[in-house]
């Protein structure tokens, strides 16, 4: 794969966290995004951009990098065993959102591009990504928009698109060990160097931009819905899932650490604030319980 094709994915990229960026701070019109430029020693580096205490954002993570190596880390031969003895490259836009209002959900998405190479052989290349969302009080309405919006972009790649990769986002975002969904899905892709280079790429980038197509119209109609201390305090402890799941199920977050990549903006996907109660039990028949017993159950949102 020539130099030539791995810039134009990099600048795709480097463009898309220019735009996704700009778009949440002119939404947000209080705070900006405030940017870190990384090196990392073994190769590489990135470009982190967060903005925290903002009018609907309590804290938006945006992240690019592109890291490299002689070794492939131990996440990504685990992953793809055949690849141990490569050196690899790796690039990609990863944002996390977490908005101040309880109404308005926090969402997830990232793309990248992986290589692995060895000499005297046909380098392995890959696009991943997609994107998923976590309410914490759903709308009917919402869920269809977002999975409307991913089916619209899916659908000129296949009808088959759609279907496949909601599937896999479903069982991707799972907490096994507390058999429960993360949030209501979305798209989630890996490995994908069918049919053409040109294909994969091109799906990459709908989605990419997809995201703020789906998400945007639901934080601006969601954003004014007053709230109080309750609604507060159970947004905090939902938060909790999206830690454990970050921590313990989560190969992003797991190959950003062991390819040494910088610390601090893998864990930006954190929340800035969050709270565990024991054995908490949502009152039967609340918009709490309606979470657990409505949104965060595989379904059809079409």
């Amino acid at each position: 794969m020539s130099t030539q094709t791995i810039e134009q994915v990099k600048q795709f990229f480097l463009s898309l966290q220019d735009t996704i960026c700009q778009r949440l701070a002119d939404l947000d019109g209080h705070a900006s995004f405030l940017e870190d430029d990384w090196v990392r020693e073994a190769g590489g580096g990135g470009r982190t951009r967060v903005l925290t205490q903002g009018k609907l954002f309590e804290q938006a993570g945006v992240n690019f990098s592109h890291v490299y190596g002689d070794q492939m880390p131990a996440s990504a031969t685990a992953h793809r065993p055949e690849l141990a003895g490569r050196s690899f490259q790796a690039m990609g836009v990863s944002l996390v959102i977490h908005p101040n209002n309880p109404y308005v959900p926090t969402s997830h998405a990232n793309v990248r591009f992986f290589i692995a190479e060895k000499p005297d052989a046909e380098p392995v290349w890959w696009f991943g990504g997609g994107f998923d969302l976590t309410p914490f009080y759903g709308f009917d309405e919402d869920a269809q928009h977002w999975h409307k919006t991913a089916a619209d972009l899916c659908r000129p790649f296949g009808e088959e698109v759609y279907p496949r990769y909601k599937k896999w986002c479903d069982e991707y975002f799972f907490l096994r060990h507390r058999n429960e969904q993360r949030g209501i899905g979305g798209l989630f892709f890996d490995d994908l160097n069918t049919p053409s280079f040109e294909h994969c790429f091109a799906f990459t980038q709908a989605v990419g931009l997809g995201f703020l197509e789906a998400y945007l119209p639901i934080v601006e109609k969601r954003h004014p819905t007053p709230y109080g201390e309750r609604e507060r305090q159970f947004q905090l402890y939902r938060r909790g899932r999206y830690v454990e799941f970050n921590l313990l199920w989560d190969r992003g977050t797991l190959f950003g650490i062991q390819s040494g990549g910088r610390t601090e903006s893998i864990l930006m996907s954190m929340p800035p604030l969050v709270r565990f109660e024991y054995d908490y039990q949502a009152q039967a028949g609340s918009p709490e319980a309606r979470l657990t017993e409505h949104f965060l159950t595989v379904r059809d949102w079409l």
